[in-house]
């Protein structure tokens, strides 16, 4: 089968100036050109999954790993998970520091039998695998902190990208990455990755250890970007999924749930391919920051201004 690939680095408001989407494309568009490399080689879709968020969260832009947001005491607590399509297994972490690519921590969880670990016992389980301490904190992320505390903490979360322009120009956006992917074989899985909102309450969850925010089966898997309790409140990726494997096609199913979410005034978006190799993607959100590959072009929503909530190729 050919293979289907889609990532994406976030949601929120508009990048506002031309130079804003170049830097985002550039990145993107460096990560698609080498996961997609991997899956035309024979990687599988979880393989490929990973290596696609570690790239994104080596990428101090993004709001994941290097350059994630801090949270109101000053620190650093990211959330990550992966879903396997194949086996229908999903496995996370929760609010876990000192980690470059938490990510490989939902991996190794995927053939554990407890595969969902929050802070304490992510912590431990960095130690048995003798992974080394990281600090995920950049300059830009530590100023944007610097001056949010003070001014009393006004702002409900820090901006979804991290570019001194593009902070500068924007109102708050929603980071995370994501990555779906469909393999050779068939196979499709989905990674995501985050390090919250920004500013939040000491401890707070996001949806992206959640099936809310990410889940596949055999028939389609989905990866949400967004407000993340806005997500949770809508299950929205396991809803699409679902609508999916019951049947509807999945440019129905993504348009039913985004329908659904933006009467309820949800802040999200998502990034989805089902086993016939659709991509699909939609945001009720500003914009959305994703890209693809179909085998045949490389493209991305960026400067997606249209008054529909859903898209497809």
């Amino acid at each position: 089968m050919q293979p289907k690939l889609i990532i994406h680095g976030g949601a929120g408001s508009s990048l506002k100036s031309k130079g804003g989407v170049e830097i985002i494309r550039r990145s993107l568009y460096s990560v698609i050109e080498e996961v997609y490399a991997l899956l035309l080689a024979g990687a599988t879709a979880a393989e490929a999954v990973v290596h696609g968020c570690q790239l994104l969260e080596d990428d101090p832009r993004f709001n994941a790993g290097t350059g994630s947001v801090l949270q109101s005491d000053g620190q650093i607590r990211m959330s990550a998970s992966l879903m396997d399509g194949v086996c229908q297994r999903f496995s996370g972490v929760i609010n876990v520091s000192r980690v470059q690519h938490p990510i490989d921590l939902a991996q190794n969880l995927q053939t554990s039998a407890d595969r969902v670990l929050s802070d304490y016992g992510a912590a431990e389980l960095l130690r048995e695998l003798q992974i080394p301490s990281y600090d995920a904190l950049t300059e830009l992320r530590l100023q944007e902190w610097l001056q949010e505390r003070q001014d009393n903490f006004e702002k409900k979360m820090a901006g979804v990208v991290a570019e001194k322009e593009l902070v500068e120009s924007s109102n708050a956006g929603r980071g995370t990455i994501g990555v779906v992917a469909l393999d050779t074989q068939g196979h499709l899985a989905v990674g995501t990755s985050t390090g919250g909102k920004g500013f939040e309450r000491i401890g707070r969850v996001s949806d992206s250890a959640m099936p809310a925010g990410n889940y596949a089966t055999a028939d389609a898997a989905v990866s949400c970007t967004g407000i993340g309790e806005d997500i949770i409140d809508e299950c929205l990726a396991a809803r699409i999924v679902v609508r999916v494997t019951d049947g509807l096609a999945l440019p129905e199913a993504m348009q039913r749930s985004f329908t659904e979410a933006y009467n309820r005034k949800r802040d999200l978006g998502a990034i989805a391919i089902d086993a016939t190799g659709a991509i699909a993607w939609g945001k009720t959100s500003e914009v959305l920051l994703a890209a693809y590959h179909t085998g045949e072009k490389v493209g991305d929503t960026l400067e997606w201004t249209s008054e529909e909530l859903t898209s497809y190729c």
